[in-house]
């Protein structure tokens, strides 16, 4: 059987543009190396809860144009993501803001606060950082970095902050006022009944086959198709004969507890080094469920090696000149569109991942 389109991943970006191309009367063939659709923002339900199986999804845009989109899909309720952090026994919101500072110095007003952080700014006398820690004290003053910034980043990225590059850290909301919300944006909440509906609906009708590695059947489901539309790793594609991208992987220790409520937020950072995970993410409260129970992932953040699901790109100079290498051959590959994180090499927010396939759909199915 012959199809227009073969979408290579069944995730957010493979999923807008299938349901795009079948719109505009495209036959398109969905091939996915896992055992289910949605990618990374597949949600599992696990006694009533729906748990989000590849780390935590927040769905945030300021662009009212991706919030309808996105909402033809399904109904979102209006959760609000205000993590918190735990560093030793202290407790404090994020970002960091007025609550942050009251708790840290026991003061109440944004003069007192702005007086400390530009005080401590001032004795580090940093002209020009160097790397990730002069970076971020220079932005930050010290206790907001010791207690806040040093051993999460260092989880995150594995390996120490001074060895890290100050770009990653362009800046550091502070705000001086009693706001948790973590995003500015106009738009947010999670979907209910989670993201795999949506995923499920935008595929509705259109040929799926799980469980199907198209690196390993490229010979066969080549001859059925058009054009391709790639969402995977791009150094794999091409065998990483130019060399291989760095990513970052996460594992997740997923439990269920018969506790009710055993953090009561949805996510809570664990800042300093000693503690292994980087956070504990408690699934019940994206959806404010009363269930008797609850399930609990802890976020490990890993070297990625080849084999290994890769997260997110580790964006620095080295890499970004290797993937520009590679994005000059994805260019001449002709009918293949490469797209999505990983394809793309870039990490994205959901809203983005969507407004990139929309555009690609407009230039390639107009």
């Amino acid at each position: 059987m012959k199809y227009d389109y073969l979408i290579v991943g069944a995730g957010l970006y493979g999923a807008v543009f299938a349901y795009e191309a079948k719109k505009r009367g495209k036959k398109c063939l969905v091939i996915e190396k896992r055992n289910h659709v949605a990618g990374n923002i597949y949600c599992e339900e696990i006694q009533g809860i729906q748990v989000h199986k590849y780390g935590a999804h927040i769905f945030h845009t300021s662009d009212k144009k991706i919030w309808d989109y996105v909402n033809q899909f399904a109904e979102f309720n209006n959760y609000i993501n205000s993590p918190i952090a735990r560093y030793k026994d202290e407790l404090y919101n994020l970002p960091f803001n007025m609550n942050t500072f009251s708790k840290m110095w026991g003061i109440s007003t944004p003069q007192e606060a702005k007086h400390i952080i530009s005080e401590q700014i001032k004795e580090l006398n940093i002209v020009n950082p160097q790397n990730l820690e002069e970076q971020a004290l220079s932005l930050v003053g010290t206790d907001v970095y010791e207690k806040l910034i040093k051993g999460y980043t260092e989880k995150q990225w594995g390996r120490e902050c001074r060895e890290l590059p100050a770009f990653i850290i362009k800046r550091l909301p502070l705000r001086f006022i009693y706001d948790n919300n973590y995003f500015n944006d106009r738009y947010q909440g999670i979907p209910i009944g989670g993201y795999t509906k949506i995923i499920e609906k935008m595929l509705e009708g259109i040929e799926v086959r799980l469980n199907t590695d198209y690196l390993a059947n490229k010979g066969e489901l080549n001859e059925a198709i058009d054009k391709i539309i790639y969402t995977g790793m791009i150094d794999q594609y091409f065998d990483y004969k130019l060399g291989v991208l760095e990513y970052r992987s996460v594992r997740f220790e997923t439990e269920e507890l018969n506790v009710e409520n055993y953090q009561g937020n949805a996510v809570v950072n664990y800042t300093e080094r000693e503690i292994p995970y980087t956070r504990i993410i408690e699934h019940k409260h994206f959806e404010f469920g009363k269930q008797p129970n609850t399930v609990i992932s802890k976020e490990f953040s890993s070297e990625w090696k080849k084999g290994d699901e890769p997260y997110y790109p580790v964006n620095n100079e080295k890499n970004d000149i290797l993937y520009a290498e590679y994005k000059k051959l994805a260019d001449n590959e002709g009918k293949v569109i490469f797209g999505g994180r990983l394809g793309a090499y870039k990490y994205y927010d959901m809203d983005r991942v969507i407004d990139a396939a929309l555009n690609v759909c407009k230039e390639e199915l107009a």
